[in-house]
């Protein structure tokens, strides 16, 4: 159970959720904050904090432990911390003023996006 494991439940666990414009962003080698970076939005506040509990749920069941979660209620931006994965989900408008992709991206890394726009 690594961190690519971890990474493809997150990912599938949020598309199955419907959520909107998911992005990850492989860290390993660049940071050790995590090996990976998912970033993905949600329609509103309820579905974002929906969306984060379910992952957290779903994070815990699967073997990886407890993930540290920031930002419910207000689920304007919610972290979840899982450890070699961390994810950040937004309402759109949120998103758009932090802008994380960009402070993210790394000259020649590769960004993939996924799921529902």
């Amino acid at each position: 159970m690594g961190s690519d494991a971890l990474h493809q439940l997150v990912l599938t666990q949020l598309d199955d959720d419907q959520a909107q414009e998911i992005v990850s962003i492989p860290l390993a080698g660049k940071s050790s904050i995590a090996d990976y970076m998912v970033i993905a939005s949600g329609r509103s506040t309820r579905q974002v904090a929906a969306m984060a509990q379910k992952l957290a749920e779903k994070i815990k069941q699967s073997g990886y432990g407890s993930a540290r979660v920031e930002g419910l209620p207000a689920a304007d931006w919610v972290l979840i911390d899982a450890g070699d994965v961390v994810v950040h989900l937004f309402r759109p408008e949120v998103r758009s003023f932090y802008n994380l992709e960009r402070m993210w991206s790394f000259e020649g890394s590769e960004t993939s996006m996924m799921g529902r726009n």
